[in-house]
């Protein structure tokens, strides 16, 4: 079973082994489902509007995907969490070399990139499907002709990289069309193992000192300054939520 708490008013496993059962269990039964990875972005945009939150809370599982929110988190419910991290899923997921695999979005640049260093890892994937998306709004896209192309290549997991939410919305749209797979939105993670492009991840020191979230706002500042100061806006109303929702839990409890 996967943990159906909730924090901030979405369904996070905190839990590695878990989460890791939960897609292995989805992906041996045939299972279609997607996961999300909750970062400050997606997490302010679930708390402000109804139907991403709903999008993220119809996920499998979902991963924290911030060292920040994750300690806020554990300060909150004084329960011993961490992140875990996105793009540590996905390099793990790789190196086990036991899935096939299909990689949708991105740009052809950045997709030809990423097959020649993940076949580096796993020459498997020489052989995988990378295939790009028009650029659409995501109630346009072609739901059933994209779901086919997948279906006729029957992959155990997809990445679907289109960018944080767009990419979320695109896989609760996606999956009734889809017979099996685990899809996974994890927007730049594409970028940072294809090496092209602008988009890096956070060097190593700072990964270790869990400043990713500061690369990233110092790498594209136009994009993430802005999602940083809604997620700073929003979050003392979320945490006099998430802490009132605590104590009456606790007095409950008691009762």
């Amino acid at each position: 079973m996967t943990n159906d708490k909730k924090y901030f008013n979405v369904r996070i496993e905190f839990d590695k082994d878990k989460l890791d059962k939960t897609i292995f269990d989805a992906i041996e039964k045939g299972i279609p489902g997607y996961s999300c990875s909750v970062e400050s972005n997606n997490l302010t945009v679930a708390n402000q509007n109804p139907e991403f939150l709903e999008v993220l809370n119809g996920a499998l599982v979902n991963n924290c995907d911030g060292s920040i929110l994750a300690k806020i988190l554990a300060w909150i419910h004084h329960e011993p969490i961490d992140r875990y991290i996105g793009a540590d899923i996905f390099i793990k997921y790789i190196k086990m070399k036991k899935f096939k695999q299909f990689f949708l979005g991105n740009t052809e640049e950045v997709l030809e990139g990423l097959r020649k260093n993940l076949s580096k890892i796993d020459p498997k994937i020489a052989g995988y499907r990378f295939e790009t998306l028009p650029f659409r709004k995501v109630d346009e896209f072609d739901y059933e002709g994209i779901a086919k192309m997948i279906n006729d290549d029957n992959p155990d997991i997809i990445w679907v990289s289109l960018g944080a939410p767009k990419q979320e919305m695109f896989m609760a749209r996606l999956k009734p069309y889809l017979n099996r797979g685990v899809m996974f939105g994890y927007g730049a993670i594409f970028n940072f193992n294809a090496g092209v492009g602008g988009v890096k991840r956070a060097p190593k020191w700072m990964l270790a000192l869990r400043l990713e979230w500061l690369h990233r706002a110092l790498e594209q500042p136009k994009k993430n300054i802005p999602r940083y100061w809604n997620f700073i806006k929003t979050l003392p109303r979320m945490i006099k939520e998430e802490r009132r929702k605590v104590k009456m839990e606790q007095m409950s409890v008691k009762a």
